[in-house]
This record gives structure tokens, C-alpha cells and sequence, in this order.
């Protein structure tokens, strides 16, 4: 009524009319009778005001998508301090729009079963069956109608299911559906149960209808304080997507570590880049994280050394955002991957490194823990020799051909150690090893593609596929608001699916 007034006072001459109200929906259009006193004098003003437009369309909603009449009745509670701005027009009614009774408080034993003698119900067939003997004049529907029929009965002109949990349930009309799970869902003697246990507890309350247990589970999925504290989602959503570099040197990712103790000339965090084939890490001590220090490593430590990759993995940090070093990247034709925010596990491979660098700093250290730049030579050193796992080669061999040798060899002699070649032979040996590196290189790659796929497969045993599509309202994981503590609610939100990006990333916007 107060929507009405607002478009009539302001001139509007079509209307639409949108509410997450069944029944009163229903009871505008006329599909629904309007029993109790209260409901038929507001029934009444509202056509009223309804005839003075040239036409009202009026339309159905669920809750879940009446988004922006929830958002704004929210702005309008929200309580201002005094001289504080408003960013929400209200009137205030300090009256009822309809004289005399309030209307009163309505449980869960005054709900009228209504639409049954109308033709409108899923219970019109067993009532006319039993309190008029009426069938349907397919015999096949008939014969089902007569059957289902003896779990009913008539008592006091309604409708009852005999149950095996309780004697005599009562049946429900569609139109009480929704107040009887939002009462029982979370009205003040509800808790939130999820859908299978709303079903029972209804059940068990002594009411039935159909499609008590699907109607259950929909209503749960969309209420928003059980969508807000939901469980955190733990299965992988999609399907496992691996990174394979073709050929060394072609696809590096770069990652940071720090802030450190402050150690020798000033140095606190630590550049790392890892090649995708090789796993040759490169690592630099910097003193800070700026743009400028970011893309001098690259040039020194990666483009003079290697050559020009194809394609750079990073994070969304400002120094690896910055306009230059893009704008660097672009004019050498070399790709920039940007991994998710919250999910810095698509770099894997810096991450990894980033893993084993500061194991080794952190074993090697102890209490010296200003003493780190000294010490970081020798865990490189330690990790370029040292077999990788899904290579089964160490980064040195894939990246010379030969093996590095170690200081142990030095103390306990070796073959190598023991009988040094000549120049000739040490030449002739070097370009063998060239000859041979390539088929090295293969049967580490093919090794590495078997255990990817292993992976793969068992990761992809967890998946539970979930999309969305663009325009969707979605929410996120909280990673916000704590101040809380343990009350704090696991999601936020809600936000549109703007986007979708490769491989089950979304981009999003605020309402």
C-alpha cells in the first residue's frame, strides 16, 4: 500500500509489482481467497488503489532474488547517529493503513487450509473423492485417486494424512508452505537445520504436503544467514590444470619472501624466479620491493642469462602490476600469467622454491637469524644439486648437462675427483654430454608428465563441479571481517559474477 501511494503521489501510470510474498500475490491476482478480516480490508485497499493506475502488473518472486527490496529495508533499519547523513529516504507509518484490531500475532495452528474447493490445490482431488465422492473422468486417474485415497481422511471439513510418525497429519495448502518452514526454519524456536532435518521436524510438528522434503531443501538454500555460516567448501570445484613448460628457460615464475631480519647491506626480503622445466631458481637479496628493483632482477638475473621467455607467472603484488615492468614485458613479446589472489597456489612452482629456501634458512640459522643473507648461497647451492622429485634429475644437470661437483667429493674422492681429465678429454666429454642432454631433457619431461597426470587424478577424484554464470548474486570467503572472532560469519557478501575466466576463476563486483 505505502509502495502504491509513493507511485501514485509522484504520477506514475504503469506499475510492476514485485514480491517474494506468494500469498499476497496470489490473493491480488485472485487465485487466492483472503479468509481472515485483516487480510480482506487491506485486500480491499489495495484494489482500490489499483484501479486508479492504467495497468499494474504484479509478479511473484522468491526471496532469494527480491536482492534490492532486502538491500534497501536493510539501509532503511540501520540507525544514524544524530546529524548523520542518509543515504535512504524514509516515511514512517505510525499507523495502520486499515481501522480498528492490530493484526495479531498468527501461529502455526491458525493457518487456514484455503483453495481446496477452488480447484487451485494438490488437495482438491482427495477432498472431492471424500467428502463428495467426485472422481476424474479418466479411469486411470480415478483408479490412482481411489487408491492414495484411504491414507486420507476428512476431519472437521479438513484434510488429514495418516501418518506412521504421527496418527493424523495435517495437510498443508502451497500457499502456508513458505510461513511454516520460515517458522519452523528460524523462528524462535528454529535453528537453522538443514534441509533433511527441517523436512522431519515439520513432519514430526504434524503437517504434510508432497513435496515437503524438496521444498525443505530449497527454502534452506536460500536463506542468508545459513548461506553466510555455511562450512567452508574444502573440494576443489574444478578439475586440475597443470603447467608445462615445452622447453627450459621458457616460462619462469617469480615470487617474493620477506620481510627478513634485517641482514648484510640492508637486505630484508628475497626475489625468487623459478624456471617451469629445469627447476633452476634464481635468487636475489633486495632491500626493498619497489617496481624499479623488481625489474632489474629480471634483466640481470633471467633475460641475460637466459634469454627472452615466453611466459611470466605472478601474483597481483603493485611491483609486478606496475606500468613499467608490463609495459617491458610487452615490448620483449614475454606473457604475464597473474595467479588469484586468494589462491597463490596457481604459482606453484615459486611457491615450492619459495618452500625449500626458507627450510633450508630456517635449518641452517637457528638462532642467527640476522645472519641469513650469508647463508643464502650455500641452500641454492644445496637446492641446483639436489635431485628433483617429479624430474628425478637435479636443476644443474638439466640446465649444463652434467652434475656439479659437491664438497663432499673433495674430502671422500670420487671416480671424477680422483682421475681429473685432461683439457682434450674434458672437452670431448662436455660435447658429448650436449649430444646427449636433449634426450635428458625428454625423459625428465616425460617424467614429470606422468607424475602430473597421478596428481591430477587423484585431485580430480574430489572435484564437485560448481559454476556460475555471469549476473549471478554469489558470495565469497570471509577473509575480512574478524573482529568477531569464532561468531564471525564464513562469508561475505553478496557480490555479481561480473566475468568468467579460464579454468574456473570469476571476476566479481560489489551490489
Amino acid at each position: 500500500l505505502a509502495g502504491l501511494r509513493l507511485a501514485k503521489d509522484v504520477g506514475a501510470r504503469e506499475i510492476k509489482i514485485f514480491t517474494d510474498s506468494q500469498l499476497v500475490a496470489s490473493q491480488v491476482l485472485g487465485e487466492y481467497q483472503a479468509k481472515n478480516d485483516n487480510l480482506q480490508e487491506y485486500l480491499r485497499l489495495v484494489q482500490e488503489m489499483v484501479a486508479m493506475f492504467d495497468s499494474v502488473n504484479i509478479k511473484h518472486v522468491p526471496r532469494g532474488d527480491n536482492t534490492r527490496a532486502d538491500i534497501l529495508s536493510k539501509l532503511a533499519s540501520t540507525k544514524k547517529k544524530k546529524g548523520g547523513n542518509k543515504s535512504v529516504i524514509q516515511e514512517i507509518l505510525p499507523h495502520p493503513s486499515i481501522k480498528g484490531r492490530a493484526p495479531s500475532t498468527l501461529t502455526v495452528m491458525d493457518i487456514n487450509v484455503y483453495s481446496i474447493k477452488d480447484g487451485t490445490s494438490w488437495m482438491t482431488k482427495y477432498y472431492d473423492y471424500l467428502a463428495h465422492g467426485h472422481l476424474p473422468k479418466d479411469e486411470k486417474e480415478a483408479k490412482t485417486i481411489q487408491r492414495k485415497a484411504s491414507s486420507y481422511c476428512l476431519m472437521h471439513d479438513k484434510l488429514y494424512r495418516r501418518g506412521i510418525s504421527n496418527p493424523l497429519l495435517r495437510c498443508i495448502d502451497e500457499g502456508d508452505v513458505d510461513y511454516i518452514l520460515r517458522e519452523v526454519h528460524e523462528g524462535i524456536n528454529g535453528q537453522h537445520p538443514g534441509g533433511r532435518s527441517l523436512a522431519r521436524k515439520v513432519l514430526r510438528a504434524g503437517y504434510y504436503w508432497p513435496t515437503m522434503q524438496e521444498d525443505a531443501k530449497e527454502h534452506v538454500k536460500k536463506c542468508d544467514s545459513c548461506q553466510r555460516h555455511a562450512d567452508m567448501i574444502l573440494a576443489p570445484p574444478k578439475e586440475l590444470n597443470t603447467l608445462s613448460s615445452p622447453w627450459p628457460f621458457t616460462w619462469w615464475g617469480m615470487d617474493i619472501l620477506g620481510p627478513f631480519t634485517t641482514g648484510l647491506h640492508g637486505g630484508k626480503y628475497l626475489i625468487v624466479g623459478v624456471d617451469y622445466f629445469t627447476k633452476w631458481v634464481e635468487a636475489e637479496v633486495i632491500p626493498n620491493i619497489a617496481d624499479v628493483t623488481i625489474l632489474r632482477f629480471f634483466k640481470k638475473n633471467i633475460l641475460a642469462r637466459f634469454g627472452i621467455p615466453q611466459a611470466v607467472v605472478t601474483d597481483n603484488g603493485t611491483q609486478f602490476t606496475d606500468k613499467n615492468f608490463q609495459e617491458f614485458l610487452a615490448a620483449i613479446k614475454t606473457k604475464q600469467h597473474f595467479t588469484s589472489v586468494e589462491h597463490p597456489q596457481t604459482n606453484g612452482q615459486a611457491e615450492s622454491a619459495n618452500r625449500v629456501i626458507l627450510r633450508g634458512l630456517k635449518r641452517r640459522l637457528e638462532e642467527g637469524k640476522d645472519k641469513w643473507v650469508e647463508e643464502l648461497w650455500s641452500v641454492l647451492w644445496a637446492y641446483r644439486t639436489t635431485p628433483h622429485s617429479t624430474t628425478g634429475e637435479t636443476p644443474f644437470r638439466l640446465t649444463y648437462g652434467t652434475e656439479a661437483v659437491i664438497p663432499v667429493e673433495v674430502e671422500e674422492l670420487t671416480w671424477r675427483t680422483t682421475q681429473p681429465l685432461s683439457n682434450e678429454e674434458n672437452n670431448e666429454a662436455i660435447r658429448e654430454e650436449l649430444d646427449l642432454i636433449e634426450e635428458l631433457r625428454t625423459a625428465a619431461s616425460l617424467r614429470e608428465a606422468s607424475l602430473k597426470q597421478k596428481v591430477a587424478a587423484r585431485h580430480n577424484l574430489k572435484v564437485i563441479n560448481r559454476e556460475f554464470e555471469v549476473g549471478s548474486l554469489v558470495l565469497r570467503r570471509n577473509a575480512k571481517d574478524t573482529h568477531h572472532g569464532k561468531l564471525t560469519a564464513n562469508w561475505e557478501g553478496p557480490y555479481r559474477v561480473r566475468a568468467k575466466t579460464d579454468h574456473g576463476g570469476y571476476h566479481i563486483e560489489t551490489l
